[in-house]
């Protein structure tokens, strides 16, 4: 097979490339050889049971969170590259992709979608009435992401609203309800997701001037590191007012302290015109992810 069917940010390319013809490009449309996208789908919601204090109880739901996120952030991927595929022919990371390449048929990427939906489906019946509605709630988001690159400087904004959306589901579903806490957990995931999705940005950064895809990497560009900074600093803060609301005490923000370190790094260390350092340090926000969930644990533990 030409490696060339492989993207190149795959974290499993030996692996993929044993795979029969059709498997693997199944496999690449719905990003399963980049699981970094489904860690970084799942933990807010796993903040969100953690944080409530039913992690150790309710940890069956934090296994269907996992499934939804692997599953959903599958559709979501083939969609996008379904609406995407003349952008991507254009940029040269994303030029590789089933879609894009013609190595998948339009039908084959629906039905696809379709079937990944189902099991989307089956997960959504596990929960409460209010989490399946909630959950509902953000189709619309995700049906008009692909399309705000083309009108927005921010599209990262708007994957901060969908990729941070199972906060709520999982908070709904922990304490039946919505309240301050968990809207300022969202609130703080959605500038972490601005931050990180910012730096993976400045990988296409010059394809996407060529193309004409807006980013707020290209927006913000050389006060890109400053700007991440202040994204991730915002993210601590309302991180620090949701957990301040469960336990207030000084000792209760000292859990997040881990975070609040490593996002210094990503932060401080950046550098915006090395390809390689922007995705090395976007995959790290699953390490980031862990550290925030083990802060929610604590906390969440011991309110």
């Amino acid at each position: 097979m030409s490696p060339q069917e492989i993207v190149p940010d795959s974290e499993s390319a030996s692996l993929v490339a044993r795979l029969p013809g059709m498997a693997r490009d199944l496999v690449q449309l719905a990003r399963f050889d980049r699981p970094i996208g489904a860690w970084l789908l799942f933990w807010p919601g796993a903040w969100a049971v953690a944080l409530a204090g039913e992690a150790g109880e309710r940890w069956p739901l934090l296994l269907w969170l996992a499934l939804g996120s692997i599953v959903m952030r599958g559709a979501g991927c083939v969609y996008n590259d379904i609406v995407d595929r003349d952008l991507d022919r254009q940029v040269s990371r994303t030029a590789a992709r089933p879609i894009a390449s013609g190595r998948i048929s339009l039908r084959v990427g629906w039905a696809w979608l379709v079937l990944l939906c189902l099991v989307g489906l089956v997960v959504l019946l596990q929960l409460r009435p209010l989490a399946q509605l909630i959950a509902l709630a953000s189709l619309a988001l995700v049906a008009a992401y692909p399309f705000m690159k083309r009108i927005t400087w921010w599209p990262q904004a708007w994957l901060g609203l969908v990729f941070t959306w199972a906060a709520l589901v999982g908070w709904a579903e922990a304490t039946g309800g919505l309240n301050a806490t968990g809207l300022l957990l969202y609130a703080g995931a959605f500038f972490w997701v601005l931050g990180y999705d910012t730096i993976y940005a400045l990988q296409d950064i010059e394809d996407d001037a060529l193309a004409g895809v807006k980013s707020s990497a290209r927006v913000l560009g050389a006060r890109v590191r400053i700007g991440v900074a202040f994204f991730y600093l915002l993210a601590l803060v309302l991180w620090a007012a949701s957990f301040w609301s469960v336990r207030p005490q000084f000792l209760g923000l000292a859990a997040l302290l881990p975070a609040a370190l490593h996002l210094g790094w990503q932060a401080a260390g950046l550098k915006p015109s090395s390809s390689e350092d922007a995705l090395r340090r976007f995959r790290s926000n699953r390490f980031a992810g862990m550290l925030i969930f083990l802060a929610c644990l604590v906390v969440g533990a011991t309110a």
